[in-house]
């Protein structure tokens, strides 16, 4: 399924386009790399499991999505806030059986892939200035194979080899097996976070992220959408990416049981990979849970450690990046508001 991001464009308020413009952004080509390798993996880890709204952080600003509704907000180099508006109907509205629960996690997961790195390609081109280029179904997929090669490899291949290694420690047991290996995963998925926030770009797109969790929390908690208000809450959000996929490590260490130890190493890799769907699914349904449910405590101790993990995925961002998020929120609600409107007068 394709996606246009960049039909509709909109400049930032009167006060945006007087604002002086910023310094540009260089970047030398060792950043530019590091971005390319990393921005396909963020999909997955800064995104939102949309229940209410949903969206990810992106280069120079926020991307937010309520039902079908998709906006993307970036601060232009110079200092003007560019908003794209785009309509995304997901394959579950099409085919209403694809709702069904353990159906629908796999569904969204991977129209988040598509719809997260193209927010980000666009918000990249934008944020530095250059001439927006839409993706062809070619790249697009070739981007996404390299981006799910590259998940696989950190957290399938490189966990079960180490697993294997340390066996002899632990004998036959496969529950330590399993645990070895999701012990192996979680390591590396620390590591990872705490590596490319090191980053300049990337410590700038965590501060983007906490940007779109406060706004999300700020409308959550019926504020008003102001600066100030959004400022008072918190940049973790309990439906956040990062903790879905915190869900997918350490639930695999049990889903993998059914994965017969004495098998070789060739069959239980495929394995993993076989039933990292049905490991999806029930950690979407899970945080799909906890979510609605967040009020009572053992939804809050569920999430506890994905909220936990988050302080390495956020910044507390600034009160010019409040305002991006702002501006991406209320022109997803204004669109909302408009659907709403038309449906009210067609009835």
């Amino acid at each position: 399924m394709m996606i246009s991001l960049a039909r509709t464009s909109q400049a930032g308020a009167s006060q945006n386009r007087s604002a002086q413009p910023g310094p540009a952004r260089h970047l030398d080509s060792r950043s530019m790399l590091l971005r390319k390798a990393n921005t396909a993996i963020f999909t997955l880890l800064l995104h939102a499991a949309t229940l209410v709204i949903g969206g990810q952080a992106v280069m120079g600003g926020v991307m937010l999505k309520h039902k079908e509704h998709l906006v993307i907000a970036v601060r232009e180099q110079s200092g003007r806030i560019k908003t794209l508006k785009e309509t995304f109907p997901s394959l579950t509205d099409r085919y209403p059986f694809l709702k069904l629960p353990f159906l629908r996690g796999v569904i969204i997961l991977f129209e988040t892939l598509i719809i997260g790195y193209k927010s980000l390609h666009l918000s990249t081109n934008i944020a530095l200035g250059q001439n927006q280029e839409e993706l062809t179904k070619k790249e697009l997929a070739i981007i996404i194979i390299l981006a799910i090669a590259f998940a696989l490899f950190l957290f399938k291949v490189l966990p079960l080899a180490g697993a294997t290694l340390l066996q002899p420690l632990f004998g036959p047991s496969n529950l330590l097996f399993n645990l070895a290996d999701a012990g192996i995963k979680l390591s590396i998925f620390i590591l990872y976070l705490s590596l490319i926030g090191l980053l300049p770009d990337i410590r700038e797109l965590f501060a983007y992220h906490g940007a779109e969790h406060k706004v999300v929390n700020c409308y959550e908690a019926r504020k008003a959408l102001t600066v100030a208000n959004a400022k008072k809450q918190s940049t973790k959000q309990p439906r956040c990416g990062t903790t879905f996929m915190l869900f997918v490590l350490l639930l695999s260490a049990f889903v993998y049981l059914l994965i017969p130890p004495s098998l070789g190493f060739s069959l239980k890799l495929a394995l993993r990979i076989a039933l990292l769907p049905l490991v999806a699914s029930i950690s979407y349904e899970l945080i799909r849970l906890a979510g609605k449910c967040y009020r009572h405590p053992w939804a809050r101790w569920l999430i506890a450690p994905g909220m936990l993990v988050q302080k390495l995925t956020t910044r507390e961002p600034t009160a010019k990046q409040l305002t991006v998020g702002l501006r991406a929120l209320t022109t997803l609600l204004a669109l909302h508001a408009k659907q709403t409107k038309k449906q009210s007068a067609r009835n």
